[in-house]
């Protein structure tokens, strides 16, 4: 029998709350270093993210410079980090770039992996009597504003013949997206792993559609062009990147120690660790940061354009870097199978 959460254990910890691939609030800067040399890269990051895969798997030892971790409450913050050359690199999802484009900032996507788009979701309350998501029209959805459920919302209703307008949105950032949804004041969540697991797990709610088909399951590594054109810092992004790429190999491989590790930074109860890890994380291949991806961002970034989200047109080719392409397949790879490890 599934054991369900108590109510306390389904509000997911401030920190992670706060983590997320849309709109956000402030950073908080951090100050752990590793490695040694004269050259420190400043990486940013979020919650249970980069750093602690990279530990986890053993890929902070023997670098030959320091890194200066500062952690961010969401992408775009980060990306605000990275336009003021504040931070020379750091993850984000797949929408903070299109609106930091959008506003004109100095970034430059760098590296990317493409994963399933299984946990993006719209969820509905265990309760509900909706099974098709053509059955919105005139419901209430909560979703944070430029956030990557914001895309997949708009996506989603698009492929049931609808459109943003045939719903109500309610703008909400996940704490209160979630307390919406577990109160019964909405009648649907678009929203993102690890909350999607977070409520499955619990058994409180449902999938009435996801992202598959809709989304890219993109993430990405953006660059602050400063340090690129630096040739020793570009190296070490090189040498960064590398090791994230390895050590979300091993991930795939290690799904059950990253669980913990995961819920233990992050807070997270194991099993929804766990649920996300095998529904989400472990699915992510690194692949190149090719045409086919430019064009993926670009419709996302027309979206937003049409909504009047973003003020005129974006053209997101020029805020990439292709020098870290090497060796690696077309964005368009097929994400690893899921596997139970």
């Amino acid at each position: 029998m599934r054991r369900l959460l108590s109510p306390t254990a389904l509000l997911l910890p401030l920190a992670l709350l706060l983590t997320a691939c849309g709109a956000g609030s402030a950073s908080d800067a951090g100050t752990d270093v590793d490695g040694t040399g004269s050259l420190t890269l400043d990486v940013g990051d979020q919650k249970g993210g980069s750093e602690a895969v990279l530990r986890a798997a053993g890929e902070l030892k023997g670098l030959g410079y320091r890194i200066k971790w500062s952690t961010f409450t969401s992408g775009p913050p980060l990306l605000e980090a990275v336009n003021a050359g504040a931070v020379d690199i750091g993850g984000v999802g797949n929408t903070p770039p299109v609106f930091a484009a959008g506003a004109g900032s100095r970034i430059r996507v760098v590296a990317a992996w493409h994963g399933t788009s299984d946990g993006d979701a719209l969820l509905v309350p265990g309760g509900s009597k909706l099974t098709d998501p053509r059955e919105l029209r005139g419901r209430s959805v909560a979703v944070a504003q430029g956030s990557s459920a914001h895309y997949q919302l708009v996506a989603s209703l698009k492929a049931a013949g609808l459109d943003i307008g045939n719903v109500r949105v309610k703008y909400l950032q996940p704490a209160d997206a979630l307390a919406a949804f577990t109160a019964g004041k909405v009648d649907a969540w678009a929203v993102w792993d690890p909350y999607t697991s977070q409520v499955l797990t619990s058994g409180r709610g449902r999938v009435l559609t996801t992202g598959k088909g809709v989304t890219n399951g993109l993430t990405f590594q953006v660059a602050s062009p400063g340090a690129l054109t630096e040739p020793r810092k570009a190296a070490a992004v090189k040498d960064y990147l590398e090791r994230l790429r390895r050590a979300t190999d091993w991930v795939h491989g290690h799904q059950k120690e990253w669980a913990e590790v995961w819920a233990k930074d992050t807070g997270l109860p194991y099993e929804v660790a766990l649920a996300s890890v095998r529904r989400t994380n472990a699915s992510r291949v690194a692949v190149a940061v090719d045409d086919p991806l430019v064009a993926s961002e670009q419709r996302i970034a027309d979206t937003f354009t049409a909504l009047r989200l973003i003020p005129g047109k974006v053209d997101f080719a020029r805020f990439v870097d292709t020098r870290y392409n090497a060796g690696l397949p077309a964005s368009t790879a097929p994400p690893r199978p899921a596997e139970n490890s």
